[in-house]
């Protein structure tokens, strides 16, 4: 299903091989949180999907565990921004800006971590939307 959902959107995409249940289970228990069901559900079928230009629209389930321990553990991060335990970061925008879900709440909708501001702002009422409205444009940064 969400193969077929990106290679129908506009521009280019890129498919990893799917991600194991034991890779799934190691989020989990590392993040402390299962992942929520869309995402997990995607990650069995693609680990990752990569746009134009090698963009992470979706990381792996490799790079979503390391992203997120070094958002939620970082010192000086800390220091800086409202803690980020309630955020999942799956992708990134490109220009440092990290899209996230809410796992623990288990809010289907996607938000937009704003590096420069430390804001955390609604683009998408899901994962599917997200993937859509980033690759036709809907959702500008």
């Amino acid at each position: 299903m969400w193969t077929e959902l990106a290679t129908a959107l506009p521009g280019p995409t890129a498919f990893q091989p799917a991600a194991s249940e034991a890779s799934l289970r190691r989020c989990a228990t590392v993040l402390r949180h299962p992942l929520p069901e869309d995402l997990a559900a995607l990650l069995r079928e693609s680990n990752g999907i990569e746009g134009e230009y090698g963009a992470g629209l979706i990381w792996s389930a490799e790079r979503i565990v390391s992203e997120n321990l070094t958002m939620r553990e970082g010192v000086e991060l800390a220091t800086l921004y409202m803690p980020f335990d309630p955020l999942l970061f799956f992708a990134d925008a490109g220009n440092g800006d990290l899209f996230a879900l809410l796992p623990t709440i288990r809010r289907p909708d996607v938000f937009v971590w704003n590096h420069e501001d430390d804001s955390r702002t609604w683009v998408a009422p899901n994962l599917a939307k997200y993937l859509e409205w980033w690759l036709t444009g809907r959702i500008t940064l």
